[in-house]
């Protein structure tokens, strides 16, 4: 689950923002990040499990439809869609019966939604309250990494990198505390094809710009 809405958070940013002084750089990208809903991208999410033998590749499309609710659709390798409205959950895999959960003693899930929420509304505030943030590099490539503040939170993320050129986010990465990496590519990367290497270094690299 950790996995599943982390991977939520759909990201485009400014050029501008890089051209402020160092410790104002990722508040300024945080501010330029709002987007009126509903926001929908295609997304292939790599996740790179210790327990596999190869990467699990997902393919479909992620939405924020404004305030809290949020979803994403798994189209391939199964059909499935999450739903999140507020503190409420639903989750249905193909023709299956819905199955409904709370986030309420999910408070390091919470943190994460509040963030993803905080960013498409540019409340760099909000997000500072969840996580450190930390941003480098210039209009050409950029980056800006989240670390969790909550232990509960950092007891499952260490880390959280989004990479992006000029106003449009490219991917983000996960580093679990487990060792386990997720690698999400958003827009235009969202429909290309992969690498025929498909390894944390390549993908690092295409997320970086390169080839």
């Amino acid at each position: 689950m950790i996995r599943t809405c982390a991977l939520l958070l759909m990201l485009l940013a400014g050029t501008r923002v890089l051209a402020a002084p160092a410790p104002d750089r990722a508040a300024a990208l945080v501010r330029g990040l709002a987007r009126p809903a509903p926001a929908r991208t295609a997304y292939i999410e790599e996740r790179f499990i210790g327990m596999l033998d190869r990467p699990l590749v997902l393919r479909g499309e992620m939405a924020w439809l404004g305030g809290t609710r949020l979803t994403r659709s798994v189209v391939s390798p199964y059909p499935e869609t999450t739903t999140i409205d507020g503190d409420s959950a639903t989750l249905q895999r193909g023709s299956g019966a819905p199955r409904h959960f709370t986030l309420d003693h999910a408070p390091e899930l919470k943190d994460l939604l509040g963030g993803f929420v905080a960013l498409l509304s540019g409340n760099a505030a909000a997000l500072q309250k969840t996580f450190i943030l930390h941003a480098y590099g210039n209009s050409a490539a950029w980056t800006l990494d989240l670390t969790p503040r909550s232990a509960a939170v950092a007891r499952r993320i260490r880390d959280i990198s989004i990479d992006g050129a000029g106003t449009a986010m490219r991917c983000m990465r996960v580093d679990q505390a487990d060792g386990d990496t997720s690698f999400t590519l958003l827009g235009a990367l969202g429909d290309a094809p992969l690498p025929a290497a498909l390894t944390p270094a390549a993908l690092a690299m295409l997320c970086a710009g390169g080839h």
